[in-house]
């Protein structure tokens, strides 16, 4: 009988000890988000970060690292909710996690997003207020830089032009060597992976700032594309065959979802009805990347600025009892 007394005692204490950390399948204490490397994402955490602290009760945490690795912590549930999964940018693995059952899509965060090479508008047209002539003033294609390797010039390469690429980690980088391999643009320029999006960005504000040519790869919506006049360079319309096999049209329509671990619906399931509401725009996005960018405040403080201004956007997402709590923290 002593034995038997004991064995159930083991098990409530095993019951309990699972119970108070928080790790039954069925319960969550901590709600973790996943950073993949941009800033947008980082805004969309902190104002998802703060509604699901202030108006559900849960801790959150954010947990960064690459497109792919994220992705797989989401499926081994290690991360519980990705803000922004740009689809196309990571097809194979996102597509490969949702037929897994692990991973399922709640929401679109926003779809009217662009990608692909810029150039400053200058560079076509000119800048009569600062004395800027257009270098280029044919220049509307991908395919047209053929013509223009010297507008371009690599600093450490005279013979060839240059074009800044994607983070060699991104799996755009690889689609637009690629791309740029289709176009036969290899011969005439080098292509510069750079280390992260803050390099990009040093690189385009230092030849925007001294008005020279500059062209590379970014996307919308960032601070980046809301503060400097921009012009996306053309492409040949998507079509999938052709994109599948040598990257030689536009980047594809990309949605930018909302996905979770399955096992969240069971452990947080007003989170992710909340999350099934979350919904924004490229212009939206851009007006917290912007403040963020101007005021030199982190994402956390964007975000507040942005929920204050928009308030109207985001009450629709939760129910007034939640809206309620929200407000107030954001007075404090």
């Amino acid at each position: 009988m002593r034995k038997v007394v004991l064995f159930f005692s083991l098990c409530t204490l095993l019951v309990l000890a699972a119970c108070s950390n928080g790790t039954s399948k069925d319960s969550i204490k901590v709600i973790k988000f996943a950073d993949a490397g941009w800033d947008s994402i980082r805004v969309h955490n902190s104002i998802a970060q703060l509604i699901v602290e202030k108006g559900y009760g849960y801790n959150t945490e954010v947990t960064s690292g690459t497109s792919a690795a994220t992705m797989q912590a989401l499926e081994q549930g290690d991360i519980n909710v990705y803000m922004e999964v740009w689809t196309d940018n990571i097809k194979e693995v996102y597509e490969k996690a949702i037929d897994s059952g692990k991973v399922i899509k709640v929401s679109t965060n926003f779809d009217d997003n662009s990608q692909g090479l810029y150039v400053p508008t200058y560079v076509i047209e000119g800048d009569a207020k600062r004395g800027i002539k257009p270098v280029a003033p044919d220049l509307k294609t991908v395919e047209d830089l053929v013509k223009y390797p010297q507008i371009f010039q690599d600093p450490e390469d005279k013979d060839k032009g240059r074009i800044i690429g994607a983070p060699s980690s991104w799996v755009v980088s690889e689609q637009l060597e690629t791309k740029l391999e289709t176009y036969g643009l290899d011969k005439q320029f080098n292509y510069l992976a750079p280390g992260s999006d803050s390099a990009i960005v040093a690189d385009l504000a230092g030849a925007y700032k001294k008005g020279k040519p500059w062209v590379g790869y970014y996307w919308s919506p960032t601070w980046v594309t809301a503060s400097y006049d921009l012009t996306l360079l053309k492409d040949k319309p998507y079509d999938k065959k052709t994109w599948d096999e040598n990257k030689g049209t536009e980047f594809p329509p990309n949605d930018v979802v909302i996905a979770v671990n399955k096992d969240l619906v069971t452990q947080a399931k007003d989170v992710v009805d909340f999350l099934s509401k979350y919904h924004t725009s490229s212009e939206l996005t851009e007006d917290a990347l912007k403040y963020m960018n101007e005021k030199g405040v982190e994402p956390e403080e964007a975000s507040r600025w942005w929920m204050k201004e928009h308030e109207d956007v985001w009450t629709t997402w939760v129910s007034d009892e939640v809206a309620k709590k929200v407000k107030a923290a954001l007075k404090q």
